[in-house]
């Protein structure tokens, strides 16, 4: 790959994920603040990302791989968002903000696979090189939340009450915008299917992977990731809101502790796969989201403020060890034929059905412990899912057989 493509790549993963990161991390605290969502209420606004995860594989399968090159869809959609950010800015009330973030969402789940599809286009050694682009992703989520705790303060508790969490939109809008226009001068990435090919639906959603439920290992693996995605959705929805509530400095900032751990654990993950295994390691990665909830429950933002900044540090572990070791257990258990329908199925396990119920849960449990003077009863919000992640590491360790050693290579995230 040629240097000046090099750096396209680069630019493109970092604005991508930076425009994510603007307005995703803050959200639940600015629905409660400025919008006055109630927990069902942010929960049904956080599981439009579900929704995006379900409907985006179509876009894509009946779109993108069919009629038109990758990167120019990837500059439309994302030239539309830039549109819908600016109405999610304006929005002054949940039912108006929803139909925003909804169609928002839709648009921009499939650019994530987008920019996957642009980028190995261009390599000949996508194993290799692949990693080294995609951490530019990361570092853009960081940059986002440095920006908006460092350089703007709009996470502090008087401009949160001020409602400047408002401005993280337009933020991710003014990205967006230079991201939509940007992307038309990236590599061409030709459609992979011709226009006259018929395409299954069961193709899309990776259906044909089904066949793999028939193997016990793979089932209890299928069900666990989804089952895990529940306490993951109380980290996104609530995290936030909770570090604001307690009053933790620069909650935004301090919770791209998890970032950065993505990063090292992410090149700590084929070590530990190779020395332990991939029961082990999912084990690990379960494991960790128990005790960082139970670390939240516990903890303060005064003498016990480690415990809170464990709990985000924990974020690789918990991420890396669960989900880019199941994506390896996944393509090693699939083999050949059903290689990318496998993964298809599993993302819509997870992003899709795992964090829609556990949106749904998050936002029930939430509102059953709002007290009387609008407060929460944080311990109780964050013992539950630290419970469901112990009961899913047990029926793992239980149920699951590791029968063979999984090679690592190929692990790109």
């Amino acid at each position: 790959m040629n240097s000046s493509n090099r750096i396209k790549l680069s630019l493109m993963m970092f604005l991508e994920f930076f425009i994510w990161g603007a307005w995703f991390v803050t959200l639940g605290t600015f629905l409660g603040n400025n919008l006055k969502a109630t927990g069902a209420e942010t929960g049904s606004v956080f599981s439009t990302q579900s929704w995006g995860a379900i409907i985006a594989p179509f876009i894509i399968g009946l779109i993108a791989d069919r009629y038109f090159n990758a990167e120019k869809i990837l500059g439309i959609l994302h030239l539309i968002g830039a549109i819908l950010m600016y109405q999610m800015y304006n929005a002054t009330e949940i039912s108006v903000f929803y139909p925003y973030v909804l169609a928002y969402m839709i648009l921009f789940m499939p650019t994530l696979a987008l920019v996957n599809s642009v980028s190995f286009n261009q390599m000949k050694d996508p194993e290799k090189e692949f990693s080294t682009i995609r951490v530019f992703g990361t570092l853009g989520w960081i940059a986002a939340g440095l920006m908006i705790s460092f350089v703007f303060h709009w996470d502090t508790a008087e401009a949160t009450t001020a409602g400047m969490l408002k401005n993280t939109f337009a933020m991710a809008g003014i990205a967006s915008l230079i991201l939509g226009i940007f992307s038309f001068a990236l590599p061409k990435t030709p459609p992979k299917v011709a226009a006259g090919e018929k395409v299954k639906v069961s193709d899309i959603l990776g259906l044909d992977a089904l066949k793999l439920l028939k193997d016990k290992n793979f089932a209890i693996f299928f069900v666990s990731s989804i089952l895990i995605c529940i306490p993951l959705a109380f980290y996104y929805q609530n995290a936030h809101s909770f570090l604001s509530n307690v009053g933790l400095d620069n909650p935004t900032g301090k919770m791209t502790i998890g970032q950065i751990s993505e990063v090292l654990f992410l090149l700590l993950l084929p070590v530990f796969f190779s020395r332990f295994g991939f029961k082990k390691t999912i084990l690990v990665g379960m494991l960790a989201w128990g005790i960082r909830y139970a670390l939240f429950a516990y903890g303060n933002a005064s003498d016990l403020s480690f415990m809170l900044i464990i709990g985000i540090a924990l974020h690789g572990i918990c991420y890396d060890f669960f989900f880019v070791s199941g994506q390896i257990y996944t393509n090693a258990a699939a083999g050949e034929k059903y290689k990318s329908s496998a993964q298809g199925l599993i993302t819509l396990a997870t992003y899709g059905v795992g964090m829609l119920i556990g949106f749904e849960v998050a936002g029930m449990i939430t509102d059953s412990y709002k007290l009387a003077d609008g407060s929460f009863d944080w311990k109780m919000i964050w013992i539950i899912p630290s419970g469901i992640a112990f009961v899913v590491f047990l029926l793992f360790a239980l149920f699951f057989t590791d029968k063979k050693k999984i090679a690592v290579e190929g692990s790109s995230h």
